[in-house]
């Protein structure tokens, strides 16, 4: 009875360090250190894949969406099989006690003591990663439903309808065969996205080797996969992207390129929905009592505003006569626009919307730390 106890205790413990493991982050991926490698990859009896890593390695950043998404589909087999990742970078000794020598290193470890991994040299993409995983473990993954592409396919035909129109369009010329294309699939649909909301901003890809788009492929001198091309509104003469293939890069991208405020995720930053030229002039009238001088400051943006097509440049007139009345109002309001951000619910279009107008609201604001505006 001891030892049944002793066994139970010890599958319980393991079963509570590979919980934390994955738990710290809300990932399916399983984070180890020096303190529970050993546990979970050599004690549980069970195979697992470690990807050794390092934050600043770029091909790490583009594997991360591909392995995250590797470990979800394979969550519910996490009493047969460990997807897990070691930051090689901040553990050096584990990366020094397998080999490891360049990143992203990825090893098969079959769950026994003492036995050697196998290093997995397949490609880095969801399929291969995932074939690699059921041959050795006759375990099938389960991919949850996903939603509908917001990436825009686009043909011989609507690629010359798209292009030098009115929209900024980043396009990725890629082929079915390609490993790195596989890599960057999923990254490519967060950015679409992301960007969903953006109404004058395109995220497309080219199949380069279907029927039907082949010949926009060869016309635009592609020769390796992926190629990524920007072509801004109203032109057919493209920018070649040669930057990072991560989420964080091409949305920096895009911002600089089209003029948006997104990040990562489809949100606004603290710019969007201000003008720049407006806030120059808001600055000279803020104090932390209010506006210094409201007559002036109602006619000099009121000159700023007018004429301009920018959607938000009304909302600093009404904003300056509500502070103007009352000069708790940018704050109070500010606040009110915070708790209906952090209710839910809303649809993307009106969180912009809500952002837009507390970040404006901002420019109403002084820093109480410095005593001057918040621009």
């Amino acid at each position: 009875m001891r030892l049944i106890n002793l066994c139970l205790l010890s599958s319980l413990s393991l079963t509570s360090i590979t919980t934390v493991a994955a738990s710290a982050t809300g990932s399916s991926v399983l984070d180890l250190i020096p303190s529970n490698f050993d546990k979970v990859v050599f004690s549980s009896s069970k195979p697992a894949l470690v990807e050794f890593f390092a934050p600043w390695c770029g091909h790490c950043k583009n594997l991360a969406p591909v392995y995250e998404e590797l470990a979800a589909n394979f969550a519910h087999a996490g009493d047969k099989v460990s997807i897990a990742k070691v930051d090689a970078d901040e553990h050096k000794s584990l990366g020094k006690r397998f080999g490891v020598q360049g990143f992203p290193t990825i090893k098969w470890f079959d769950g026994q003591k003492g036995s050697q991994p196998e290093d997995y040299n397949g490609g880095r993409d969801l399929e291969s990663l995932t074939k690699f995983i059921n041959e050795k473990t006759g375990v099938k993954a389960k991919s949850k439903k996903s939603a509908p592409s917001a990436v825009q396919m686009l043909t011989d035909k609507t690629f010359k309808s798209e292009i030098g129109g009115e929209k900024d369009v980043l396009v990725a010329f890629t082929a079915p065969w390609c490993g790195h294309c596989k890599s960057l699939a999923p990254t490519w649909e967060k950015l679409a996205t992301d960007f969903a909301s953006e109404p004058t901003v395109v995220i497309a890809k080219v199949d380069a080797e279907a029927d039907n788009s082949k010949a926009t492929a060869q016309s635009q001198d592609v020769s390796s996969y992926p190629t990524i091309k920007f072509f801004p509104r109203g032109s057919s003469t493209p920018e070649l992207y040669e930057g990072a293939r991560s989420e964080d890069a091409l949305v920096a991208f895009m911002n600089e390129k089209a003029g948006t405020h997104r990040v990562v995720g489809g949100g606004l930053d603290a710019k969007a929905g201000t003008i720049e030229a407006v806030d120059t002039i808001l600055a000279k009238y803020v104090t932390s009592g209010g506006l210094s001088d409201l007559e002036k400051a109602t006619s000099d943006i009121g000159k700023a505003v007018e004429g301009l097509k920018d959607k938000y440049a009304g909302y600093y007139v009404k904003a300056l006569q509500k502070v103007g009345l009352n000069p708790e109002y940018a704050q109070k309001e500010q606040t009110r626009l915070a708790g209906l951000l952090k209710k839910g619910g809303l649809a993307q279009e009106k969180i912009d919307d809500l952002t837009s107008r507390s970040n404006i609201l901002g420019r109403f604001l002084v820093k109480q730390d410095e005593g001057k505006s918040e621009l």
